[in-house]
């Protein structure tokens, strides 16, 4: 990206991960000048995209990969993409779940195929999933944002929404058969927290209808092609990126009438010191941050010999086993422990983007579950999770790339000690995320707006929480 003069421009945004760059977007959008600061080499914090140091030509996505909540976010819907260069690819099986005896239950962008194939227990995933499906764009309008304000669609919310607000433990037991259980189980797992707590229901909720409803697709060439037709649609508008400064203290920020940070609660208290109010200081030296994940970038001769035929046309597979060994995994991660078992989530981004293979090798994308900043050797762990739902991938295996919690947060320290998600999803985080109040992103400073995945409505690539911050904002700058 260009240096800039940084001559006061109206907003200046720290971060430019897709929250910091929904946040300049939604502004630069109203006709301010916007200036976004980046401390790496490169925008995109999570979407970016990387060479395989071994295989030439292969590239793997360092954070995200595949990406539900960015098409189907009420924000980026709005945003012309497609003109910059960015295209959705889907996958015939958008999520698969293999079982022990061998098979794999599996959900497809369509419904009712997805219900039929569920068999037994589809009745209850149409009533669960299929609800808020068909209810999802306002659904999503009302719970991916601020928690306290009066919802837009207050009867569909409630209809398709307040049944995934129970514990996934309880949700699970509507499926007459453990195969229902176990495919709900692994998408309520992405809330990376004990599922016998509140809301956690939600979340697999939420993902699987986001499927039924836009799919699980990924970008093609990479997640990176996100965050350059965000970056490419910002410039258009009169904005600018400036890569390789890293904010350290407000001081060192151009002069502008609103500041956004796309930081943690902790990162933004260093950046401001004294000049937080000491309530919100206290509040974010209280902020607590969740399990992390545990990466391992594979590439693999030829594709993947998975026992169950649908794994092998899947984007994403959730690796596991049955229900409860899911509950026992998750709860140990959130206990500190490591299990020998991890709960592992594997991207077969070529399933949908041929592209994405080199000369008959694919890139595998697999990270597990671990507790907060855990230092162990976990990729033998996430490789045995794929050796036994996939005999004889090892020996397919010709190179692979290690990320360690340690790993992340240093090439990110949003990532703090692994988190991915910007704090803990413990309920009283997720209903006051940051802190309870009708406006969640005002830090007590005034002009100076928190926007990113530690804000509503919490972690994944959708830049829903970069544009109510930006929304915040404008009070400011139209006032």
């Amino acid at each position: 990206m260009a240096r800039t003069r940084l001559s006061e421009p109206d907003a200046v945004v720290v971060g430019s991960g897709p929250n910091g760059l929904a946040a300049a977007i939604t502004l630069a959008r109203e006709g301010f000048k916007v200036v976004v600061l980046e401390a790496a080499d490169e925008p995109g914090g999570g979407l970016r995209t990387y060479d395989d140091p071994e295989v030439p030509g292969l590239r793997h996505d360092h954070c995200a990969a595949v990406l539900p909540f960015a098409v189907a976010s009420p924000f980026l819907r709005t945003l012309p993409l497609t003109e910059y260069g960015l295209r959705w690819c889907h996958a015939e099986v958008d999520c698969a779940h293999p079982l022990d005896d061998g098979t794999a239950v599996a959900a497809y962008r369509d419904l009712d195929r997805t219900v039929a194939e569920l068999g037994a227990d589809g009745p209850a995933w149409d009533r669960l999933v299929g609800e808020a499906a068909r209810r999802f764009d306002a659904l999503a309008d009302d719970v991916l944002g601020p928690i306290l304000r009066i919802p837009r669609h207050p009867l569909s919310t409630a209809r398709a929404g307040l049944p995934a607000l129970v514990p996934a433990t309880v949700t699970a037991r509507t499926f007459p058969t453990e195969r229902g259980a176990a495919l709900f189980g692994g998408m309520a797992a992405h809330a990376i927290n004990r599922l016998d707590l509140p809301v956690t229901g939600a979340v697999g909720v939420l993902l699987g209808a986001a499927g039924h409803r836009y799919g699980w697709p990924v970008a093609a060439g990479g997640a990176e092609s996100v965050w350059r037709a965000m970056v490419a649609l910002l410039e258009d508008l009169g904005g600018e990126v400036v890569t390789g400064t890293h904010v350290r203290a407000v001081r060192e920020l151009p002069r502008a009438r609103v500041a956004l940070f796309d930081t943690t609660p902790t990162g933004l208290a260093h950046i401001l010191g004294g000049h937080l109010p000491e309530r919100a200081r206290r509040r974010a030296e209280r902020w607590r941050y969740g399990p992390a994940a545990y990466k391992v970038d594979l590439a693999v001769r030829g594709a993947v010999p998975w026992t169950a035929p649908e794994a092998g046309r899947a984007g994403t597979l959730h690796l596991v086993g049955s229900f409860d060994e899911l509950v026992a995994a998750e709860a140990a991660v959130v206990a500190g422990e490591l299990p020998e078992r991890p709960f592992t989530l594997v991207a077969q981004p070529h399933v949908a983007d041929p592209s994405r293979q080199v000369d008959g090798i694919t890139p595998l994308w697999a990270y597990a579950h671990v507790p907060h900043g855990c230092p162990d050797d976990v990729a033998p762990l996430i490789e045995a999770q794929i050796e036994r739902f996939a005999p004889g991938f090892a020996e397919r295996v010709v190179a692979r790339h290690v990320t360690t919690p340690a790993d992340f947060e240093a090439a990110n320290p949003n990532l703090h000690g692994g988190d991915i998600g910007g704090g803990a999803n413990l309920p009283s985080q997720l209903l006051g995320r940051p802190r309870w109040s009708t406006d969640p992103y005002a830090t007590g400073v005034p002009g100076v707006y928190l926007c990113s995945s530690s804000t509503p409505p919490g972690g994944g690539v959708h830049g829903m929480a970069g544009y109510h911050a930006a929304r915040s904002a404008l009070r400011v700058l139209t006032a």
